[in-house]
């Protein structure tokens, strides 16, 4: 009997995927087949110690490289390639926050953000989907967030790019679905990352009132929706965005 989700044969890359959400999504691809490379920009010791954790170098890669840089956001693919013999689903997690209001927020914390996030996604996309195309075959899946569908007060950065992260998705899903290509996005809501663990009791107790499940978020919670999405049973699946928020956007 076929098992559902099976990955087997395939070759993942995930950016960002050294620490929280990212290594949570390589680790349950990995689970169901897959070989795994993962990007990661500085902090070589937490990679090195997901590839363990992924079961070494006959299943995992890591890859250094900050996407903000078209150049080196194509090497991945690149490197990819070169490790694994191809690759097959794209997980666009890698992502930065510069949190200020408006009135307060300076053009580099703009710019970091957009490059990153939004810039950064389009880079490795775009690399990625010329094999995907030869090979007739791509899972494309960006994780961008809530605050890209309802906003966000002193992250206009961050929701302008994780919205156009939406767009974006939207827009390739139509140029490459008779590819057998699909893309999409998972939204998640407020997860026990190292990005949320700044918030503050007051903070994180106003966040809570608006989450139907009554709890914040694991990176656990998010993984399977990738699983999923880089599965043939998704293979009708396509331009979709998947919150998994605990109900959060419901309000």
């Amino acid at each position: 009997m076929t098992r559902l989700f099976d990955l087997t044969g395939k070759v993942a890359l995930v950016t960002g995927g050294s620490r929280g959400i990212g290594r949570a999504i390589a680790i349950a691809l990995k689970e169901h087949g897959a070989q795994v490379a993962i990007n990661y920009a500085s902090n070589k010791s937490a990679a090195s110690e997901t590839v363990s954790a992924l079961g070494g170098s006959e299943h995992a890669l890591a890859i250094a490289g900050d996407i903000s840089d078209p150049a080196a956001a194509a090497g991945l693919v690149e490197q990819t390639i070169a490790g694994f013999g191809k690759i097959d689903i794209l997980v666009n997690n890698a992502g930065v926050t510069r949190d200020d209001l408006i009135l307060r927020m300076s053009e580099e914390e703009w710019d970091t953000v957009i490059d990153t996030n939004l810039k950064g996604t389009f880079s490795v996309t775009k690399a990625a989907i010329r094999p995907m195309v030869r090979q007739r075959f791509g899972r494309i899946i960006s994780v961008s967030s809530v605050a890209g569908m309802v906003g966000n007060a002193g992250q206009s950065n961050y929701s302008a790019a994780k919205a156009g992260m939406i767009g974006f998705t939207k827009a390739i899903a139509k140029e490459v679905a008779s590819r057998n290509i699909t893309a999409n996005v998972i939204a998640p809501g407020i997860i026990d990352t190292e990005m949320t663990a700044g918030l503050t009791e007051a903070q994180r107790g106003e966040i809570m009132k608006m989450v139907a499940v009554g709890r914040t978020g694991t990176p656990a919670d998010i993984a399977p929706a990738a699983v999923f999405l880089a599965s043939d049973e998704a293979a009708y699946v396509t331009g979709h965005v998947l919150t998994v928020d605990g109900g959060l956007v419901m309000y």
